[in-house]
């Protein structure tokens, strides 16, 4: 099985300490963060790219789905601060030849002190390259 979870958060989560020092990151949804700002990096999907399996029975390429998490309770610019962190994972995504499937505000209901939004990227891997397609 492919399983490129521990490589993509490994790069997300550094590039994201030496960019943001102090900053929370976590490799699963956390519904309130300890401390702020705050990352969740997850693989929320996985699965064998169609035609792409031969008579070896062995996974070649797997589509892998990623969703990011930024959290910010910095007053005053809690949606700047989560856009700056979000561009920047965007960016090294990008360059990883990962695709934007959606970016979204989204509401905290429990408390609005707190502004979250969440992105969801797709990448196909054979578990050491990425391609986009």
């Amino acid at each position: 099985m492919i399983d490129p979870e521990n490589e993509v958060y490994t790069r997300i989560a550094t590039m994201l300490r030496d960019k943001f020092p102090g900053i929370n990151i976590a490799s699963e949804y956390v519904a309130s963060p300890s401390a702020f700002p705050h990352v969740s990096i997850t693989q929320s999907d996985s699965y064998p790219v169609s035609g792409r399996q031969d008579s070896s029975l062995q996974e070649n390429l797997i589509a892998a789905m990623f969703e990011i998490n930024v959290y910010s309770t910095k007053a005053n610019s809690r949606k700047t601060e989560c856009k700056n962190i979000m561009t920047a994972i965007n960016d090294l995504l990008y360059s990883m030849n990962f695709r934007r499937l959606s970016m979204v505000p989204v509401p905290n209901m429990e408390d609005a002190a707190i502004y979250r939004i969440t992105a969801r990227y797709r990448v196909v891997t054979d578990g050491k390259y990425f391609y986009r397609r």
